[in-house]
């Protein structure tokens, strides 16, 4: 049983509603329609071009709408630290679109001066913990302000992990006063593929860190020796994962939900129904809350 969440309590800058990630193919209907969304979410790498008229788009379509900057290059876990001219460059775009929140993976890209394209897992120990906060500090150093850690989806676990991915990230946030950007669909697959348990996960995340919340679809793979799920954002959201958004809400209270969809992308209505069905369970608890007082 949880208490009711003080919906009185803010900490995040983003309205706490059901914002859309932006994509290209709707750019042009966010520039001449103004859709009724709370907010948007952007890939921060697709934007750090200088100018352009894909930035000006952007520039644009900020003046109307909150804004959250989520990046994929930083590598938070690679023991190489954070590139300075990928964080310059972050720090360059962030200064001039000035969005409410940023946020980064729980992940690593780069080794040996060499980058991968892909969002790799890491081991769960103290050591991987000592070496995310380093990168952790030095971003936030950087862009003066503190960041929001994703956690991921997984599909493998390490011999060598001795902290629970929960607890992990809820120490990187006391070390480095960092926020969570909780992903309940990451969290659903990775309930999944690895067996951890998705309400005693919920259990370990500090609620006062959590400063966004995602949900998105998932892919079923069938492997021959049963089936592996995808965290490929390319279909609607699922029922067990609106579900565990459900869970998630009356453990944080209110907090900006964003629908993800990056591949297979649909036309704008159907992106913003799914964020319609998200205002509706922030409406839920947030009612629950106002009537448990």
């Amino acid at each position: 049983m949880h208490t009711a969440p003080d919906v009185s309590r803010t900490v995040s800058p983003l309205p706490a509603r059901a914002g859309v990630g932006l994509r290209h193919r709707h750019v042009a209907e966010f520039l001449t329609m103004r859709p009724a969304v709370a907010w948007i979410e952007v890939h921060s790498e697709t934007y750090l071009a200088a100018g352009g008229p894909r930035l000006t788009a952007l520039e644009a379509i900020r003046r109307d709408y909150p804004l959250s900057g989520h990046g994929v290059g930083l590598s938070l876990g690679s023991a190489d630290g954070v590139d300075p001219d990928h964080l310059d460059r972050l720090a360059a775009l962030y200064a001039r679109l000035q969005p409410e929140l940023v946020s980064e993976h729980l992940a690593w890209s780069s080794a040996g001066g060499t980058y991968l394209n892909d969002l790799l897992p890491l081991p769960y120990t103290e050591e991987a913990l000592d070496t995310v906060r380093r990168n952790v500090e030095r971003v936030q150093e950087r862009l003066k302000r503190p960041i929001l850690v994703e956690n991921p989806s997984r599909y493998l676990t390490f011999g060598a992990s001795a902290i629970p991915e929960a607890e992990f990230l809820a120490e990187l946030a006391r070390r480095t006063g960092c926020g969570l950007l909780l992903d309940v669909n990451n969290i659903h697959v990775s309930a999944h593929n690895v067996g951890l348990d998705p309400r005693a996960y919920l259990d370990a995340i500090p609620p006062e860190a959590v400063g966004e919340i995602h949900v998105a679809g998932h892919a079923v793979h069938d492997t021959g020796r049963g089936t592996l799920l995808i965290d490929d954002h390319g279909s609607p959201v699922a029922d067990p994962v609106w579900d565990l958004l459900d869970e998630a809400l009356r453990r944080t209270g209110p907090r900006p939900v964003l629908v993800e969809w990056d591949t297979r992308v649909p036309d704008l209505p159907v992106l913003l129904a799914e964020a319609g069905r998200a205002d509706r369970s922030l409406h839920a608890v947030t009612e629950g809350a106002c009537h448990a007082a």
